[in-house]
This record gives structure tokens, sequence and C-alpha cells, in this order.
């Protein structure tokens, strides 16, 4: 299959593989269009593709799950994997080293185009309204109708100089204002930080669709000050083609659906929340946050409103998150001269734990105990950009697939002392998001993390001596597994 270059293309290709399913009658965005979503992302079936739709302008669509889990086991993260350009039957580890090989190569900044088809619809001064999108309440118990869960919001600091482009939730507040958090622990707080200071208001974008690897890019923890968009071409192997919005001078990808553009005063704000969250719990509280003034929109005909439907694992809150946040410590992690073969986030566990894998032979990379092994691990990833938001690290050997989320809690239960096995870093920077964490370390941002050795601990210094495995695989001889395979239908099971 050809890689997509937009969101339609792309569609396309789900088309192919029965990955999409377009739902023609006429549904409610208060909450039915919510419950869909989230439960084609909870069994796999398709992403749909809302054509009748009781709010906003007619002719506008929503694109429900556009990365979630697929329920064919050949290809379960075709829907990542296409969006990154590689084949459907990709598995989460092959994916990850694509992206960590892309961190290696050097930046490709974005390609200025004169036109772009986001131009196609271009609203301006009073003819600005956020009402003609078919805006949807998405679970009950949401504090209002949220307009973005996927597509890029796009800020740039006042010198010129760094541009973020980040996911961040952004509600309706009135047909003219978006609301929303920025965080002073991401880069968009820091930038918006930065415009404060000035006593000016912070121009932005948000831009739904366009190349459907933009929101991977976005997600991807990068350090401070490189420009998402850039890497986003490193991995690509060739610069986004990008237009500049029609008020404040940033530039959004040419081809996107809808672009909503205007500037952040730092005096101004509003009611924002509750939401349901990645760690799959509604948020409890409704807090002031920055208001977005909307300048300008323009948009696609017939354009697509891709819509994330956050909660109990897997959705794209952990499919875009874990995945690239895993590739940036495989990339660290090496970089840091540490024996790891892979890394990986599993979706199961909400993207709140963090496995890396090394090789039987680790100690001829590694002068040290394995307890100083997965404290060095464990210390360099959680003092990471991506570490900030995990609490648990688990460091097991590479026979066992760290994706297969089976195989890793036998590791675990295996292979991990029960007192000596478990590391603790006391007072370490959290994310208050999971509601394991107590109010005192929600209140102070802090609290403890824990990081297993699922590596015998020290027991087995030898790998000829490791405990061998009793399954399939690693019992029987290998021509007695092959011939077992070719035989399996004559024993008189199905293939």
């Amino acid at each position: 299959m050809n890689p997509a270059d937009d969101l339609r293309s792309h569609l396309a290709t789900f088309a192919e593989l029965g990955e999409v399913q377009r739902v023609d009658r006429s549904v409610a965005t208060d909450l039915e269009v919510g419950a869909i979503i989230r439960r084609c992302g909870e069994t796999g079936a398709p992403s749909p593709l809302f054509t009748s739709l009781d709010r906003g302008k007619p002719g506008f669509r929503i694109l429900g799950a556009p990365a979630s889990t697929s329920n064919h086991s050949h290809h379960r993260l075709a829907r990542i994997a296409l969006a990154l350009g590689l084949p459907p039957a990709a598995g989460g580890l092959e994916i990850v080293e694509a992206l960590a090989a892309a961190r290696q190569r050097a930046p490709i900044p974005p390609r200025l185009v004169e036109y772009g088809q986001c131009k196609q619809n271009i609203l301006l001064g009073e003819d600005v309204d956020l009402e003609i999108f078919p805006t949807p309440r998405i679970h009950d118990g949401d504090g209002g109708r949220y307009f973005n869960t996927w597509g890029a919001l796009i800020v740039q600091d006042p010198d010129g100089n760094w541009t973020n482009w980040t996911i961040s939730r952004l509600m309706i507040h009135d047909h003219r204002t978006l609301v929303g958090p920025l965080a002073p622990t991401q880069h968009i707080g820091q930038i918006f930080e930065l415009w404060r200071q000035r006593g000016e208001p912070m121009p932005f974008a948000v831009a739904q669709g366009g190349h459907p690897a933009i929101p991977f890019a976005c997600a991807m923890p990068i350090p401070r000050e490189v420009d998402e968009v850039a890497f986003l071409g490193a991995y690509l192997g060739a610069p986004l083609d990008v237009v500049t919005c029609e008020t404040n001078g940033l530039q959004v990808p040419a081809n996107a659906e809808i672009v909503v553009e205007g500037h952040v005063d730092p005096s101004h704000t509003g009611p924002e929340g509750p939401m349901g969250e990645y760690s799959g719990y509604i948020a409890t509280h409704t807090w002031q946050a920055p208001l977005f003034h909307v300048d300008a929109i323009t948009y696609r005909d017939d354009a697509i409103l891709p819509v994330v439907a956050a909660g109990e694992p897997a959705d794209e809150t952990h499919t875009a998150s874990g995945t690239v946040y895993a590739a940036e410590a495989l990339h660290q992690l090496r970089t840091a001269g540490l024996p790891v073969t892979t890394c990986w986030l599993p979706y199961e566990a909400a993207t709140s734990w963090f496995v890396a894998t090394v090789p039987v032979r680790w100690r001829e990379e590694f002068a040290g105990t394995s307890t100083e092994l997965v404290s060095r691990i464990a210390t360099t990833y959680f003092h990471s950009k991506p570490g900030v938001e995990l609490a648990v690290v688990i460091v097991t050997y590479d026979d066992v697939d760290p994706t297969d989320i089976s195989a890793l809690v036998w590791a675990m239960a295996t292979r991990t002392h029960p007192h000596d096995g478990a590391i603790y870093f006391p007072d370490e920077p959290i994310t208050p998001l999971p509601p394991s964490w107590s109010s005192a370390d929600r209140a102070a941002l802090r609290g403890t993390k824990v990081a297993y050795n699922c590596l015998y601990g020290d027991e087995y210094p030898d790998p000829a001596d490791l405990p061998r495995r009793s399954s399939f695989a690693y019992c029987y001889p290998n021509s007695l597994q092959r011939d077992v395979l070719r035989n399996w239908e004559s024993y008189g099971f199905s293939s």
C-alpha cells in the first residue's frame, strides 16, 4: 500500500483493510457519537465515519477511533502503522524502532507553499463561528463539548525560534472562544509563559487532519526547542507542506481538514473540564483555564473532524503517546550507552508502565549488578520528558516480548524478588491525573516511583545457568516445532 499524505487517502487504505465503517444514519453529537466511538475502540471495531450529525453545518463529518487497535489479529496495529507509512501488519516494536531511528536523523523543516486545500473555505471577522462544527460532548460527565482531541495545537515562541506542535484538549467556551489547559510542565505552557512575561497575547492555530502521522509527531516527547514538525520531516524523509495562517503568521499543514486560528490573552480565563482522561476515569473538577480567542476559520469542503473518546485502554491516548514515548525512551537509553534492546509502554496499563528489555549477556556491556543496571535505566527514564508522567519501570530479558501483556505479567510474577526486586525513587515529579496518587502527592506534584528488577536479581551471573523456559518455543527442538506446525491440521486441529 502507498503511504498516505492526508487524512482522506489514509481513510482509503483503511477501507481496503475493512478498518473504516461509514455511519450514514443520523447520530446525536451529545454522547451518542462518544458512546459509539468508545464501543468501537473497546471492541476493535472499524473506525466510524459519521456522515449525518444533528449539530453543525451540513457536510461536516466526524471520524472516530482514528488510531485505536483493531480486532484483526494479523494487523492489530494497522491504523497506527499505516499512519506512519509502515506495513499494516507491523508490530509495536517495529513501529518503535522506526520512530527511534528517525531521532538519529537530521531534522527537516517544513516547506512553505502558496496554497493548500485547507483554504477552500475561509471565515473571517463576524463570520467566525465555532458552531458550524459538529463538536461532540464525548463522555457523560464532561464539562462541555470538546473540539480538539486529536488535532495539532501549534504555537511559537515570541522570537520565532521554537515552534511547538502538540495535542491538547480544547473545549467550546462560546461561538468564538475555546478554553483549555496550558500546563507549565509542558512545552506549550513554557512558550505561553514567554508571551505572558512580555504581556502580549500568544498566537495559536489548531489543525485537524492533514498527514496521518502528525498526531504521533505531536505526541513525541522530544527535547525543548526541537520542532515536532521538523522531526516529522526527518521521519518522513521529506518536508511537510505548510501554508501561512490568515491572521497570525503561524504555519499549518496545507492539506489539513480544518484550521482554527487566533490568540490567547494571558489575562483571559474561563471554566474548563471535567473530561474523561487517559487514566480511564472522568476528572472530578472544573478549573479556570486560558481562553483561546478565534480570529479565523478555514476548512476543506466536506471537512472531517477527528475525535478521540479517551478512557479505559486502549484508545489513541495510549496508542499514540505510549508508542512514541517508548521510541523516545529507546533513543535516550541507547544514547546513554545502556544495553537496552527495546522499550514499550503497554497499552493495557494506560501507558502508566514503562518496560525496557536487555540481552541475556548484558554484563558484557554494563559493569555492575542488575540492581545498578535497573536503577540506571529507571533514573534515565524518570528524568526524561516522557518519564515525568509514569511511575513504574519494568526491566526484563529480551526473551520476553513486552507487547505481549500475558508474557510480561508472567515475567514479573516469576522473575522479580518480592522484596529486593523493587527499587524505590522518592520525591519524583509526577502528573496528578492517575487517581492512585494521594491528595498530598497531587498537591505537591511529587511522589514515589518504583522500578522492578525482572532479571532474577544476580542469582544467575552466567547466562547459561538461567532457568529454562518450558514453552512450545523454548522447550522443543526447532525441527520438531516445524513438524508439529506443518502437521497441525492433520492432527485434526483447525489452522
